[in-house]
C-alpha cells in the first residue's frame, strides 16, 4: 500500500485490552514473560492480554462473538506453544479481522521459544530465572531449590537440597538459558568444565554438571558462611588473618595455573568463607583455559572487575593475560584487606581502568600506618605494572606470605632510588608534571638569559643582568611549587578532592599570569602555557573543569592585552601591535577548549554506556 507521495504507508496500530479466559491468560503471560525478559522490561500485568493489531473496519459484535474469538485465539496460541502448526486459514475463514492478532502471536512465539525449554522438574512447572524468585522452594530434577544465594550478569546460584543424597548443595544455572547468547552459554559451560577438573582444599568442589530441559546447570559444595567481600564490609581483618587468607587463596590459584587455568576475576566477592573463616575460591565464569581447543577472548574485550584487573587485562589485550594477571588480583585483594579499599576505585569503570593503566596505588602504609613495611613490599610487588616485575608464580607469593608470618627473610627486596622516584611520579602525576614543567621553564629561562649575556659580550656591549627580575621570577616559581604541594595534599583527600582540583587550576592560571606580567606579557612565547593548561585540564576527564580552565585562560589573556596596550605600551616597539594576532589567539584558545571538552564528553558518554558491559 502506498500513500499519495508514492511511499509505503505506515499502518496505524491500536492496543486492545480485553478480559480473557484463564487458560489463555496463563499461556499469554508465559509468552509475554519471556518477551519481557528478552526486552528487559518490567513484569507483565496479570489478568489481561495486550496485543497489537492493525486497525480494521470490523469490530467484535457482542459477547457471544467475543467469546468465540477468544476460544479461537486460545486454541491457536496453545498449538503454537505446543510446537504444532495451527490451521491459520480456517481461523481467518471464520474471522478474517483476526489476521493481525495471529501475526502478533506468531511473532511473539518466534521471539520467545516454547516454555518446554524452561520446564523444571515437571510438565506444568516453569521457573523464570530472569525475575526474582517468589515461588521457592521448587523442584529441579533431583534437587529442591530452597532459596536464592546470589546472581550475577550471567548466572544465578540457589541453595538446594539434593534429594537422592539428602544433602545441601549450591546449584548454579545460567540466567534465561533460552535467551542467552552462544557466548554466554559457552562461558557457562567453560566454567563448569574448568571447576569440575579442580581438586584443592581451598576451591569449591563440583558435584555434578548437567542440563535439564535445556537449562544448563552444575551443582557444587554449599559453603555455609559469607563472601570475603561481605566479611570486609562487616569489620576490618587483623594482619595475621589477612596474610593467612591470601596465602591460602594463592595456593589455590597456583593449583589453577598448574591446570592451565587463569581465573581472571579474582576479587573478595569470589572468595567464600566458612564458619571458621577458611577461604574457598569460586566463580570461574571468566576463567581462561590455556589448552588446545579452548577459545581465547577476542582482543579488545575487557573481562573482569576494573578495581582488581591487571593493566594488561584492563587494556583489552587478552593474549597477554597470563598467570601474572591473577597474581596482580591477589595483590589487589591483599591491598584491600590491609587498607579497607582496593588499589583503584573511581566514580565509573573508565576512570578506574585509566588509573589501573597509568597510576601507581597509594602506599598501603599511608592509608594504614600499622601495615608492616615487609607486607607493603609484598603487596606492591604483586601490583607492579609490568608482569615480569611481579612474583614468578602464585606459589612464590604464598611462600613469601608464609615467610612473613614466620618472621623469616623475604624474596621481595626494597626498590632502589630510581624505582622509588618513578613510582612516586606515577602515584602523583599532577604534582610531578608541574615540577617537571616548572623546572624546564626555569632552565629555559636561564638558558635564554645566558644566550643574551653571551651575545651582548660578543657585540662588545656591557651585559646587563636584571637581578630584581630574576628574584621576582624565583618567588613566583617557589609560590607555584608550594601551592602545588598543598593542592596535591588536599587532592588525595576524598572530602577535598573536588574543590582542590578547581583551586589548583585557578592557581595555575593566576601564577602563569603573574610570570607573564613580570616578563613580556603577550609578547612572551610563554603564552603557549594557556594552551597547555587547557590540554592538561582534559586529563581530569571532566567537561566542566575543561570549561573552567578555558574561561580562566581567556580572562588572563584579556588582562595581558590590557597590559600590552595600556600599562606597558613600550612592548609594542618589540612586538606586532596589530590586534588581529590577539583575536586569532583568543579564537584558538576557545577552539582548543571546545575540542578538548568535546573529546572528554565523548569519553564520558562511552564510559557511561559501556561501563556496565565490562564482562
Amino acid at each position: 500500500m502506498t500513500n499519495g507521495e508514492g511511499r509505503k504507508s505506515v499502518p496505524r496500530f491500536t492496543v486492545v485490552m480485553e478480559p480473557l479466559p484463564w487458560s489463555f491468560r496463563r499461556r499469554s503471560r508465559l509468552t509475554q514473560s519471556r518477551i519481557s525478559s528478552f526486552c528487559q522490561a518490567g513484569p507483565v500485568r496479570c489478568g489481561r492480554l495486550c496485543w497489537i493489531h492493525e486497525t480494521f473496519g470490523g469490530k467484535m459484535n457482542g459477547p457471544h462473538d467475543d467469546e468465540r474469538k477468544m476460544e479461537l485465539l486460545d486454541g491457536y496460541l496453545a498449538r503454537l506453544q505446543a510446537g504444532e502448526a495451527p490451521d491459520r486459514e480456517s481461523v481467518l475463514d471464520e474471522h478474517p479481522e483476526l489476521a493481525s492478532a495471529l501475526d502478533c502471536l506468531e511473532a511473539l512465539e518466534e521471539l520467545a521459544p516454547s516454555p518446554a525449554a524452561r520446564t523444571l522438574g515437571s510438565k506444568d512447572d516453569t521457573l523464570d530465572l530472569g525475575s526474582s524468585m517468589g515461588g521457592l522452594p521448587r523442584a529441579f530434577g533431583q534437587y529442591e531449590l530452597l532459596s536464592e544465594i546470589g546472581r550475577g550478569g550471567m548466572g544465578v546460584v540457589y541453595k538446594a537440597r539434593q534429594k537422592s543424597l539428602d544433602r545441601v548443595v549450591a546449584v548454579k544455572m545460567i540466567l534465561s538459558s533460552h535467551l542467552a547468547s552462544p557466548e554466554h552459554i559457552r562461558r557457562f559451560q567453560d566454567e563448569a568444565k574448568a571447576a569440575a577438573r579442580l581438586r584443592h582444599p581451598h576451591i569449591v568442589p563440583i558435584h555434578e554438571v548437567g542440563q535439564l530441559h535445556g537449562q544448563d546447570y552444575f551443582a557444587m559444595e554449599y559453603v555455609d558462611g559469607e563472601s570475603l567481600g561481605q566479611r570486609i564490609a562487616r569489620s576490618p581483618l587483623d594482619m595475621e588473618t589477612a596474610v593467612r587468607l591470601v596465602a591460602a587463596i594463592a595456593r589455590a590459584v597456583d593449583h589453577l595455573h598448574e591446570q592451565k587455568i587463569i581465573h581472571r576475576d579474582l576479587k573478595p566477592s569470589n572468595v567464600l568463607l566458612d564458619a571458621e573463616e577458611h577461604p574457598y575460591l569460586t566463580d570461574f565464569g571468566l576463567a581462561k583455559i590455556s589448552m588446545p581447543g579452548s577459545e581465547a577472548t577476542a582482543t579488545g574485550v575487557i573481562t573482569g572487575t576494573p578495581s582488581y584487573m591487571a593493566p594488561e587485562q584492563a587494556s583489552g589485550h587478552g593474549s597477554l593475560v597470563g598467570p601474572s594477571a591473577d597474581i596482580y588480583s591477589l595483590g589487589a585483594i591483599l591491598y584491600e584487606l590491609l587498607t579497607g579499599r582496593p588499589p583503584f576505585r573511581e566514580e565509573n569503570p573508565l576512570d578506574t581502568l585509566m588509573e589501573v593503566l597509568s597510576r601507581e596505588p597509594t602506599l598501603p602504609r599511608k592509608l594504614n600506618p600499622r601495615v608492616p613495611r615487609e607486607l607493603e613490599l609484598i603487596c606492591l610487588k604483586c601490583l607492579a605494572k609490568m608482569p615480569e616485575e611481579r612474583y614468578a608464580s602464585a606459589g612464590a607469593l604464598a611462600d613469601d606470605l608464609d615467610h612473613f608470618a614466620r618472621g623469616e627473610a623475604l624474596e621481595v627486596r626494597p626498590p632502589h632510588l630510581g624505582q622509588r622516584l618513578w613510582s612516586w611520579t606515577r602515584r602523583k602525576p599532577a604534582l610531578a608534571s608541574r615540577f617537571v614543567a616548572l623546572g624546564l621553564f626555569y632552565l629555559a629561562f636561564l638558558a635564554v638569559e645566558a644566550v643574551k649575556y653571551w651575545v651582548a659580550g660578543r657585540q662588545g656591549e656591557p651585559p646587563v643582568v636584571v637581578w630584581a627580575f630574576h628574584w621576582q621570577m624565583l618567588v613566583v616559581l617557589a609560590v607555584w611549587t608550594t601551592a602545588s604541594v598543598v593542592c596535591q595534599h588536599f587532592l588525595e583527600s576524598r572530602r577535598w578532592s573536588f574543590p582542590a582540583r578547581y583551586v589548583w587550576g585557578m592557581l595555575d592560571s593566576l601564577l602563569l599570569l603573574a610570570a607573564l606580567l613580570l616578563a613580556d606579557g603577550v609578547a612572551s612565547p610563554l603564552v603557549i602555557g594557556y594552551g597547555l593548561l587547557i590540554v592538561g585540564a582534559g586529563l581530569w576527564f571532566r567537561v566542566r573543569f575543561v570549561t573552567f580552565i578555558t574561561v580562566l585562560s581567556l580572562l588572563s589573556y584579556g588582562v595581558l592585552i590590557v597590559d600590552f596596550y595600556y600599562r606597558r605600551p613600550e612592548l609594542q616597539q618589540r612586538f606586532d601591535a596589530d590586534p588581529d594576532r590577539h583575536v586569532i589567539n583568543i579564537l584558538a584558545l576557545i577552539l582548543l577548549g571546545a575540542v578538548v571538552a568535546y573529546l572528554v564528553h565523548r569519553v564520558r558518554t562511552l564510559s557511561t554506556f559501556y561501563g556496565r558491559q565490562i564482562v
